[in-house]
């Protein structure tokens, strides 16, 4: 076999573009993760199933299979173990694992935040129970745990009442043993996606999120984001200050934020493709391959030039199908008023399918498109009338 060999450390359902742009390149793909079912997994060319959490075993396969590039998945332990591979087996593409550490670390990004003055909210880092329980803030505030994504361990705490529970539930959920505190934010809910060459942003991104029945568990997007030519220079201001600041590698740089009175406070930074195939929307909207220039940037390969980034963005997003409580699973009903939106989508459940944990499962995804933000606006809001899932019961 004359393919280089290339591993990606999922094989879910948010990394089959990756795998299919690493393809496209001529790489031998592998994938792992500790999750056989996955349906990304069956896109590659081979499966080598291991925790991607796990360093170490992850760089024996790495080593065993001789591969030549790694590159991340849809999550922040992947990131993490990515750039810790390519650091110890000198592959390049990735940050060093320190700096990875600093970005994806909560108790170490609001150090950043600190230090650098950018637009998120303050933050106090806890390495225990006992030390959190005493914090000096008023309410309401956030308990986060500083190493997990997608709302896990997360609580919005209103009432001094409410402390103890939200940070025992964060100190039981980290690996890391530390936890945030930090006010707050009321406003909506974006995100800013971009993409680094030369430590400046050559290409973004932007889009509204919305949560169905657990709220800090993003469901819906869509893009371009409210009021994001408010924004926008902000953001790329504290994005490249981190980027020239850390000497960051070309390649994603994606935050959430919220919108409150114009003004964008960053919650979260990550520098892998973020969950769900978000890169299908993004390549829709901005006319670029997002997902190989993911591959080009984290294998270490020359990246094709990009539009300018001030190019007009079309509007499209994604959905998400959950359901608002646990049961089995009849049909799902799309409205035909939504079918003409509908670009593409991935279905998973099938009839039977049973829903364990309505805060998170998910059976596929819609990606959409629309004519006009009003239009956007307003299908999105509704899209839990226009999307339902139906149960046998």
């Amino acid at each position: 076999m004359n393919k280089k060999k290339l591993l990606i450390l999922n094989g879910s359902h948010g990394e089959i573009s990756l795998i299919n742009a690493a393809k496209n390149l001529g790489f031998y793909v592998i994938t792992s993760g500790n999750t056989p079912k996955g349906i990304g997994h069956k896109y590659a060319d081979e499966n080598i199933f291991s925790d991607y959490s796990d360093f170490e075993s992850i760089c024996k396969i790495a080593e065993a299979q001789k591969i030549s590039a790694v590159v991340s998945c849809s999550n922040d332990f992947g990131i993490i173990t990515a750039s810790y591979v390519a650091e110890k087996l000198h592959l390049g593409g990735h940050d060093s694992f320190e700096t990875t550490c600093k970005l994806h670390h909560k108790d170490t990004f609001r150090q950043l935040v600190e230090k650098y003055n950018l637009h998120a909210p303050r933050a106090v880092a806890f390495d225990s129970a006992e030390k959190a329980y005493n914090v000096k803030m008023n309410f309401p505030i956030i308990v986060k745990p500083i190493d997990l994504t997608g709302g896990k361990g997360v609580t919005k705490v209103s009432n001094a009442a409410e402390l103890i529970p939200a940070v025992d539930k964060a100190f039981n959920m980290t690996r890391a043993g530390k936890i945030v505190i930090e006010p707050f934010i009321e406003g909506t809910a974006h995100s800013f996606s971009t993409f680094l060459i030369d430590k400046k942003v050559a290409a973004y991104y932007s889009d509204n999120e919305y949560s169905y029945k657990n709220p800090f568990f993003i469901s819906t997007s869509g893009g371009p984001a409210t009021n994001i030519d408010k924004v926008k220079n902000i953001l790329i201001g504290d994005i490249e200050k981190i980027a020239q600041e850390l000497q960051l590698v070309d390649g994603i740089f994606h935050v959430q934020y919220i919108l409150r009175d114009n003004q964008p406070y960053i919650l979260e930074a990550t520098r892998r493709t973020s969950g769900d195939l978000y890169a299908v929307p993004v390549e829709y909207a901005l006319k670029i391959n997002w997902s190989k220039m993911t591959v080009q940037a984290e294998t270490g390969l020359p990246i094709e030039k990009l539009p300018n980034p001030q190019n007009e963005q079309l509007f499209a997003g994604r959905h998400c199908i959950m359901g608002d409580r646990n049961g089995i699973v009849k049909n799902v009903e799309i409205s035909p008023e939504l079918e003409n939106n509908i670009f593409d989508k991935i279905l998973w459940w099938k009839s039977g399918f049973t829903i364990e944990n309505y805060l998170k499962d998910k059976l596929g995804i819609l990606f959409l498109k629309f004519d006009t933000e009003s239009e956007m606006l307003e299908k999105i809001n509704r899209i839990t009338d226009l999307v339902k899932v139906i149960y046998e019961d």
